[in-house]
């Protein structure tokens, strides 16, 4: 294995980190719109794509070890540690690798940190609603008629949040 199957490597994930932001940013969009009904879709089609991405990131990990060993870096060296013992143009792809998949954990992270807001804020209100709501279990007599002495009270529950 080589700097040749480790850039391979490396493109595939940043296409699996371009995916994964594809995919927060669809969760995103459900929950900005209330189509929450497709929210538990989306989110395990999020985890589907950070497994197959911890997958590609043993497999560069596994390579960049090799590459390190033939470069004369440290075996456990990372992505930034190879760079100033590649050899040209190795250093300049790795470089080019590495601030692409800066920018995309960055893009990711923001993302993620977004829609983890929206899931809090939703939670919030759904359990402010419920805390406000007057749940009566009352009892009932031998005949299986109701004991309860208020009337039941209508409630609007505004589903766009």
């Amino acid at each position: 294995m080589g700097a040749q199957e480790l850039s391979a490597t490396i493109w595939h994930q940043r296409q699996m980190l371009e995916l994964l932001l594809f995919k927060l940013t669809e969760e995103q969009l459900l929950l900005t719109s209330g189509r929450t009904a497709w929210l538990s879709k989306a989110t395990r089609e999020v985890e589907e794509v950070v497994t197959r991405l911890y997958d590609v990131e043993l497999l560069r990990d596994v390579q960049a070890a090799q590459v390190a060993a033939e470069w004369g870096a440290e075996e456990s060296a990372t992505l930034r540690d190879l760079i100033p013992h590649a050899p040209a143009p190795w250093d300049e792809v790795l470089a080019a690798h590495l601030e692409a998949l800066t920018q995309l954990t960055t893009e990711i992270r923001a993302v993620r940190d977004t829609n983890a807001t929206f899931l809090r804020e939703g939670l919030r209100a759904t359990q402010e609603t419920l805390a406000t709501a007057e749940v009566s279990t009352g009892t009932y007599d031998a005949r299986g008629t109701s004991t309860t002495t208020h009337e039941p009270v209508a409630r609007l529950v505004d589903r766009e949040l």
